[in-house]
């Protein structure tokens, strides 16, 4: 009775004055098991509304997405500091800062969506079903890596998880045919194919959105806007910096991307609007990385040092999402502590076996390259060095 009255309470408070939220629901043992937030408004182009900005987080939920954005965080960090002892070699780009992008994607997606993404991709990985030892030890080129090695920081794929791709702009044309498999499947399951600002300019883009509205095809173009594409700022590259819009014919919306619920929520709302039948989606999804461009970049000659931990303590979205908790008795302090460690523990062992496993023999080098190959023999350092390809697994996403 007592709970009721005060969720009828809250909505009266929270109808008269916005800026009261969030409002607190179904009390129990001190702790609320649902609260209400307000989002920031979301920016629409070619629609006619869109999602609410009045959002409802169960405790469940809560704790969960805390532990998902904070695991990704100190997998990057770990990442980050074998990159600098030089256990990982090649190339190694970073999500840290923008967790909430793939955290909030990742709660409204069904069981058969799929994702395609770019080279940072590791905490995408994650969210598609790797564990954080997979991943590390993928990076680090051991036989215990979720690719056996043989992928690295770029090339991770799980069932329904289309990788991260090295060539900017890649993953566009590849989203919109994964759309197209999923149509012709006869479900009304839908393809999030991810890009950065820097790859928003790409001509193969704007081709695969044609093609898209042509067919409407179930797939939703998201720009990972996070504020630079390598070291040039957004302001430098683009003509037009509202990516939301970049879809010219094709409905768009502007999402503030530091906020796990705003993700969350125009995530389901496009997921809708494309599963439906009324072809594509552009969402511009605006957030920040912490790390440079990647190991390679220290992050700094084209931005300052203030500019990033600015963000750090005003925006950030594990910090900004631990407040809300805290503030709406969703969790304790000590709950929240005990996830911290827990994670921690997790990345630690992580670490360790992704130093101590071994990598895989030649004999294996050219195994799982191909689904059903004709011809069976791999070039090697010559055209007259070959190799034999072999089929130890199964083929990850054959259509």
């Amino acid at each position: 009775m007592f709970s009721v009255t005060l969720r009828s309470l809250g909505r009266q408070v929270h109808q008269q004055n916005k800026s009261l939220a969030p409002l607190f629901t179904y009390s129990k043992n001190g702790l609320n098991t649902e609260a209400s937030f307000d989002t920031k408004p979301f920016k629409l182009h070619k629609l006619e509304e869109g999602p609410s900005t009045s959002v409802t987080l169960s405790r469940q939920d809560a704790l969960k997405y805390y532990k998902d954005m904070q695991m990704i965080r100190r997998m990057e960090t770990a990442a980050g500091n074998l990159y600098k002892e030089k256990i990982i070699r090649g190339f190694c780009h970073l999500y840290s800062g923008q967790e909430a992008c793939c955290v909030g994607m990742r709660a409204s997606m069904r069981s058969y969506d799929a994702v395609i993404t770019a080279y940072r991709a590791h905490g995408w990985t994650y969210m598609m079903g790797v564990d954080p030892a997979g991943v590390l030890s993928e990076l680090t080129g051991r036989s215990t890596g979720c690719q056996r090695g043989k992928g690295g920081s770029m090339h991770m794929y799980i069932k329904n998880f289309y990788g991260g791709n090295g060539i900017v702009g890649a993953q566009q044309p590849l989203g919109a045919g994964v759309a197209l498999a999923l149509k012709y499947q006869g479900t009304d399951g839908v393809c999030l194919t991810l890009y950065g600002d820097g790859a928003a300019n790409q001509g193969q883009l704007y081709e695969a959105m044609n093609i898209a509205q042509l067919w409407k095809l179930p797939v939703i173009f998201i720009c990972e806007n996070n504020g630079y594409g390598m070291g040039t700022s957004v302001d430098r590259a683009s003509a037009s910096t509202n990516y939301y819009t970049r879809g010219d014919y094709v409905p768009g919306i502007w999402v503030d991307g530091m906020d796990v619920l705003a993700v969350r929520e125009a995530t389901r709302f496009a997921i809708d609007h494309c599963a439906t039948g009324k072809g594509p989606m552009v969402m511009e999804v605006v957030t920040y990385r912490y790390s440079g461009h990647s190991m390679s970049d220290p992050g700094t000659s084209y931005r300052s040092r203030d500019e990033i931990q600015e963000v750090r303590q005003t925006r950030d979205p594990i910090t900004g999402f631990r407040e809300r908790l805290l503030s709406t008795s969703l969790a304790t302090a000590e709950e929240l502590k005990d996830i911290d460690q827990e994670v921690r523990q997790v990345i630690e062992d992580a670490v360790k076996r992704a130093k101590a496993d071994k990598e895989i023999g030649l004999e294996e080098l050219t195994a799982d390259i191909s689904c059903n190959p004709i011809d069976t023999r791999v070039r090697g350092v010559t055209a007259f060095d070959t190799l034999t390809h072999r089929r130890l697994g199964p083929a990850v996403n054959n259509h």
